[in-house]
């Protein structure tokens, strides 16, 4: 078994898509016109932004996927300047790493892992 998809819950969709499109510039997006939806691919790897509901409600109450960077310093950046708000760390992990979590303007939290250069 691989991941395949993540989906993330949120209140308003197509700001939700906008957003992330920016979160990450490498994603592809792929409009699926059978749904009437769009869907973000990383090399096979899917972000599906969905409407949060009374069954699966936007926020941080649950799973966190975190995603690997080359330099944790870079993301926290980037993520901050997109309006996302550091949520818990950095701190350091295993294998001289660090990670953090951000909250997505929906309240969603995405996690990162990478080399934290305190320099850049």
């Amino acid at each position: 078994m691989a991941p395949s998809a993540v989906l993330v819950h949120v209140p308003d969709v197509e700001a939700g898509l906008h957003w992330y499109m920016r979160a990450f510039p490498q994603a592809r997006a792929v409009y699926l016109d059978a749904f009437n939806f769009t869907v973000l691919d990383i090399n096979g790897f899917s972000i599906e932004i969905v409407q949060a509901d009374e069954k699966v409600g936007a926020g941080q109450n649950g799973t966190v996927l975190y995603w690997s960077v080359p330099c944790l310093q870079s993301a926290i950046e980037h993520f901050t300047q997109l309006g996302a708000k550091l949520y818990r760390g950095p701190m350091s992990i295993e294998n001289g790493l660090s990670m953090c979590q951000f909250q997505d303007p929906f309240g969603n939290l995405i996690g990162f892992r990478g080399e934290f250069e305190d320099s850049v």
